[in-house]
């Protein structure tokens, strides 16, 4: 492979080979594997959580499950992406894998919730390398045409995961026991990390590298730091004092760093690609901090079986898949400002009839409706916030604007997370846990209500149809149907309509 091809530039017969061609099979595989590895285990957890609570109990570390694999994410994509763009790939992909597999050991075998949430930071510090090699990869390992054919190709291996993780992880728990949904996926990781190697060994290195400017370590540390100070305080409910002071501190830290991190005006939602990247980290933000709960609301609250929970979370998968395809038929026609709207406003429904499956008198099958119709909403607004900072991003800044964007949409579901279980944890103490789920998805719907305010202000029209008024014969950016979690990186295919 040229250097050419490998930096995308190739053309001719190295654009006509597939993406199962036998020069890239190997590659293209390999990254499929390492992305379904660290997808099955994300969906996975979700599921089995409630169980996992019972047995080692501390239902304050509940939300941490999440938050702490989501915010050590951060700090492996940046570390990652840095350490790609200075040199070969294999290095960075094996230290990830090692760490989610050691992260895996450690949850398998904890004794109690804070040596469970231990486990999942290390996971999450893994995981988070590799999206950033994945994406580093298939720039410099395959042509201009087939990339978008690859971003498929990843968006597939969250699919899978997302139709059997949940089932499988179910089963799992109640037949053998939870633990071995973390510590069975050990041997998939060693196949992966196997493949990884075989495949990112044939990825020439550019010969000119980038990474002469200094990475953001500084500032994504003080978001590490400012939103586990914030929401470790919240959760400290039995100290008041203590934890008012700390939400205060933890939050000026983070709205600081991220003021480093984000395009200026983004915090005061600024008309355009601030408030677009401020939407994107308040959708997330409301949806999963529902989604954690929902297993919670449907075996804690309702006592149905874990195969229901499971169930749910597929059908959001199902609908979010088939929202974020149907909106690119959409988003030329009705612009991203009110197709985002439309899709928060969707996805605000099914949470409301989500909290309302919390009621005895209603059938809990009905979890799996809600979750559903949630799915959908998420389907239509989701990728067209994608779409629309790469259209909005000035010439040579798309970079650091998708980056702002990974940056807000994994803090959003750290924080949703987070606070919907610091909420839970108070309120179970004093009023039980239905109250307590629907206090969850109460803060959820507030957060949700945010989103539809400021998605407001979002770009009425894409930049390129309002120059010319016409959307024929134009490329732009179609982001793939993927789940964020673990891989909120945009995928950057261009698609012909």
């Amino acid at each position: 492979m040229t250097v050419e091809d490998a930096a995308g530039k190739g053309h001719g017969a190295s654009s006509r080979a597939g993406v199962m061609s036998r020069e890239r099979r190997t590659v293209t595989i390999g990254i499929a594997l390492a992305v379904t590895v660290v997808a099955f285990e994300a969906l996975s957890v979700a599921t089995i959580l409630p169980i996992v609570s019972r047995h080692l109990g501390d239902l304050r570390l509940y939300g941490w499950v999440f938050s702490a694999f989501l915010l050590s994410s951060l700090l492996g994509i940046v570390v990652a992406g840095t350490l790609a763009d200075r040199g070969r790939l294999i290095g960075p992909m094996v230290v990830g894998l090692s760490l989610f597999a050691c992260g895996l050991v450690i949850g398998g075998l904890a004794p109690d919730m804070p040596v469970l949430v231990a486990g999942r930071a290390v996971q999450g510090l893994g995981a988070g390398v590799v999206p950033a090699v994945a994406y580093v990869a298939i720039s410099r390992g395959y042509p201009d045409a087939l990339r978008p054919r690859m971003f498929a190709v990843i968006s597939t291996a969250w699919v899978v995961p997302g139709l059997v993780g949940p089932v499988a992880a179910a089963f799992v728990a109640t037949t053998v026991g939870w633990r071995w949904v973390f510590l069975g996926l050990l041997p998939l990781v060693l196949v992966a990390g196997i493949l990884a190697v075989l495949a990112l060994r044939g990825v020439a290195v550019p010969t000119r590298l980038r990474g002469n400017a200094a990475p953001p370590y500084l500032p994504v540390l003080g978001v590490i730091g400012g939103g586990a100070l914030a929401l470790g305080s919240l959760s400290d409910v039995g100290r008041a004092p203590a934890a008012a002071a700390g939400v205060v501190v933890g939050a000026a830290l983070l709205l600081v760093s991220l003021r480093k991190l984000a395009p200026r005006g983004t915090l005061a939602a600024a008309p355009g690609l601030p408030a677009t990247i401020l939407s994107r980290g308040l959708v997330t933000c409301f949806f999963f901090g529902g989604e954690a709960y929902v297993p919670y609301a449907l075996t804690i609250v309702r006592h149905a079986p874990t195969s229901l929970s499971a169930f749910a979370l597929m059908a959001s998968t199902i609908t979010w898949t088939a929202g974020s395809w149907g909106q690119a038929k959409f988003i030329r026609r009705v612009g991203p400002r009110r197709l985002v709207r439309a899709g928060v406003c969707v996805a605000l429904t099914g949470l409301a009839l989500m909290g309302l499956t919390l009621l005895p008198s209603l059938p809990s099958w009905i979890g799996i409706v809600a979750w559903g119709v949630a799915g959908g909403g998420m389907g239509l607004a989701y990728a067209p916030m994608s779409v629309t900072t790469l259209d909005a991003a000035a010439e040579g800044e798309e970079g650091a604007a998708t980056a702002s964007l990974q940056v807000f949409d994994v803090l959003g579901q750290a924080i949703g997370a987070g606070g919907a279980g610091a909420l839970v944890a108070a309120t179970v103490a004093a009023a039980g846990h239905r109250l307590g789920a629907g206090t969850a998805f109460a803060f959820s719907e507030a957060v949700g209500l945010c989103a539809v305010v400021v998605s407001a202000r979002l770009p009425r029209r894409l930049r390129a149809d309002a120059q010319d008024g016409t959307a024929a014969d134009r490329r732009l950016p179609v982001p793939v149907a993927t789940h964020p979690t673990g891989d909120a990186a945009l995928a950057d295919g261009r698609a012909r309509r």
